[in-house]
């Protein structure tokens, strides 16, 4: 116990930046925090904080050692929650990564009204089409669509990814619309450009068997938004989800076609790292967006 109460005062010191705001949130005379930090360190044998005038400056060894305290309380307290009963209230930082178009549609519009619901909670949302490293970059849940191939993450399957190909009212007038897949051939095709897994093709199921239909066009870029506002103005065919395009299929301003040959997208997964104990805010936060995403008509 004495060694617990030592470890809670030298990260509240650390966090306040002083032996008196430290005491005055544990309710104990600043003399007190003090022989607490000195047994600590002694028992430690190293120096965790450099004393001034003005407030306490971590050291090297100190802020590594407050990084591992802070996690060990952290899933403590997560695994207290787990096995409680009654209600539990989340609380503390969780940050979030996710692609930056699906981000800004499907998680950005509902962190607000998450936080209404559990008011105890920070969440920082990080956009980024990037593959971010979870674990060197303190990420508690990055959502990524497609396959999770790192064995050492988690990953929770949020919802399907549907993928269609659509284009404008005018450019079908245009050109007409492609029956078949192989029909594409004969088509302007939005690409996402040289390096990217769809120069592969785009997937079908035809006959029962899913095929790849090698596609081109006069247009590529590897920002998926701009495909998008290129097929909205009329130059071609995309291929894109239908998290992305539903709004226009609602206004019309975008028509699918080939539906009956679509084949099964990459699943839309939220991936998080191995722990014994899931942390009750990341829990709250994955049962909230599958429970969203799951409500009738939410994607259509």
């Amino acid at each position: 116990m004495d060694h617990f109460k030592q470890i809670s005062t030298f990260i509240e010191v650390a966090q306040r930046g002083s032996l008196s705001a430290a005491a005055r949130a544990q309710g104990v005379a600043p003399a007190m925090i003090g022989r607490r930090l000195d047994a600590l360190e002694a028992r430690l044998g190293i120096k965790l904080l450099r004393r001034t005038t003005r407030r306490m400056v971590l050291t090297y060894e100190g802020a590594s050692f407050l990084e591992d305290c802070q996690k060990i309380l952290g899933e403590l307290a997560d695994a207290e929650a787990a096995v409680s009963a009654g209600s539990v209230v989340a609380s503390g930082h969780l940050f979030v990564s996710a692609p930056a178009g699906f981000g800004r549609q499907h998680i950005a519009p509902w962190v607000a009204p998450f936080l209404a619901q559990h008011p105890a909670l920070r969440v920082t949302l990080d956009l980024t089409d990037r593959l971010v490293d979870l674990v060197s970059e303190n990420v508690d849940v990055a959502i990524r669509i497609g396959e999770q191939a790192d064995s050492s993450l988690i990953g929770l399957r949020l919802a399907e990814n549907r993928r269609l190909v659509c284009a404008s009212p005018a450019y079908l007038e245009r050109t007409g619309r492609p029956a078949r897949p192989a029909d594409l051939l004969l088509h302007n095709c939005l690409t996402l450009g040289p390096h990217s897994a769809q120069q592969r093709g785009w997937t079908f199921r035809v006959a029962g068997q899913i095929s790849l239909v090698k596609v081109a066009g006069t247009m590529a870029c590897n920002d998926g938004s701009i495909l998008h506002r290129w097929a909205l103005e009329g130059h071609g065919l995309a291929w894109r989800s239908l998290w992305e395009v539903a709004e226009d299929l609602r206004a019309g301003r975008l028509v699918a076609v080939l539906e009956e040959f679509e084949a099964p997208g990459p699943d839309i997964l939220a991936v998080f790292p191995q722990r014994r104990h899931m942390p009750v805010r990341l829990r709250i936060f994955l049962d909230y967006l599958k429970q969203l995403y799951a409500q009738a008509g939410y994607w259509t």
